[in-house]
């Protein structure tokens, strides 16, 4: 039933990720599926640019590819059977855009608990839920 998964992380908080890569771990293991972390770095701003060195964005990069190597060998999930991708950008736009350009077929993702505030604002969780084109699973921490 789910045979790609995709699993967003917030690498500045990889405890708060881990319920939702065991649960998403488990899933693969019972459909034979395969997990794809994201980690979604943001856009540099403009007025930054020229206080940051030239290749900024591409260290950024190589650092999570890195993080994400790291999270995957430690998830349990066969190596066959997990990828990993960093993207530049909005995070629930770019959850979309690598949900729809995998094909994925469940997000796993974990929320804190709702508060106040994001019931005004919105959260990158409830964007996800709200816009996605396959199954979301919230893993609540």
């Amino acid at each position: 039933m789910f045979k790609s998964i995709l699993v967003p992380i917030d690498l500045a908080d990889t405890d708060l990720a881990k319920p939702a890569i065991a649960t998403a771990a488990t899933l693969s293991q019972t459909w034979s599926g395969a997990v794809r972390l994201l980690n979604v770095l943001p856009m540099t701003p403009v007025m930054l640019a020229e206080y940051v060195p030239a290749d900024f964005d591409e260290q950024q990069r190589q650092t999570s590819e890195e993080a994400l190597a790291i999270v995957a060998r430690e998830s349990g999930i066969e190596a066959g059977h997990i990828s990993s991708v960093v993207r530049q950008g909005g995070i629930y736009h770019e959850i979309l855009e690598e949900a729809a350009q995998m094909k994925a077929d469940l997000i796993v993702m974990t929320s804190h608990r709702p508060a106040m505030r994001t019931y005004f604002l919105g959260s990158n969780a409830g964007h996800v839920v709200r816009y996605a084109k396959c199954s979301v699973l919230v893993v609540r921490h």
